[in-house]
């Protein structure tokens, strides 16, 4: 059976800058997920694109994060894998809190010096990088 990650790592910022890093960094953690072979959910990753949910409007955000939750405690086994290199947010310290009251195991995990280079290269060369709107620096 494969192990189901539940990825927590920072996102919401006002900062337009420090939310694009957040967000390339939320996928290296994905790929890094993957890379182990893990199946990884973030549900941050899914339901703040555009058309989905808002994640700057308090009653959206929490719909997202209430439903991305739902989906993770409804699948066996599932980890929490919590990627600090950026630090640990609000909304990261409370999915380990649920998931430390929901009894499933936490893990720490860093991916080290080099991983934004690599992402801002991969996301601007991606073939649907136009379609997300992606305007790298």
């Amino acid at each position: 059976m494969p192990r189901f990650v539940d990825v927590e790592t920072p996102y919401g910022n006002e900062d337009s800058r420090l939310l694009e890093r957040n967000i390339l960094y939320a996928r290296a953690c994905v790929w890094d997920c993957l890379r182990r072979g893990e199946v990884p959910y973030a549900s941050h990753l899914f339901f703040t694109q555009p058309g989905i949910l808002d994640d700057t409007n308090p009653k959206e955000r929490g719909r997202g994060i209430e439903a991305g939750k739902e989906i993770i405690e409804a699948l066996p086994g599932v980890v929490t894998v919590v990627y600090v290199d950026l630090g640990i947010s609000d909304g990261m310290q409370y999915g380990i809190d649920r998931a430390l009251a929901n009894g499933r195991r936490v893990e720490y995990r860093t991916l080290g010096d080099g991983w934004e280079g690599r992402e801002r290269i991969l996301a601007a060369s991606h073939p649907h990088a136009r379609v997300w709107g992606v305007a790298f620096r």
